[in-house]
């Protein structure tokens, strides 16, 4: 009986495991926004990707801008396209990181977006 109960058990831990993958897969590749603000001068113009949700946008004057907040912390991204994504879109975005600066304990910084991607 003992055999029986243990194997009924045994589908609901690789669904488990399925979906734990699935999760890894897709965040594969991208850089928590908190790794990118705790240690800004390691990241400083290079290419990065994050993805995350819009919390605020903005377009004017041929550029935009929006919040993009991965549950880690959040950061502005610059963008050359008016057609910025809309507040609650969650997106993938690559581009060069750029640290403004430092004072104290708190770093700002921006992400020259180079593309989307689908997270």
């Amino acid at each position: 009986m003992s055999k029986a109960r243990n194997r009924s058990h045994l589908p609901r831990h690789l669904v488990s495991l399925f979906a734990l993958l699935m999760v890894s897969a897709a965040c594969r590749g991208t850089t928590p926004i908190n790794d990118l603000l705790a240690d800004p001068g390691r990241y400083d113009g290079k290419t990065v990707r994050v993805a995350g949700e819009v919390t605020g946008s903005l377009g004017a004057l041929g550029r935009g801008g929006y919040r993009l907040d991965d549950g880690t912390g959040s950061l502005v991204v610059i963008s050359e396209d008016r057609a910025v994504p809309v507040e609650g879109a969650t997106v993938g975005v690559k581009g060069e990181f750029q640290a403004v600066f430092t004072f104290f304990s708190e770093s700002v910084a921006v992400l020259l977006e180079q593309g989307r991607f689908s997270p």
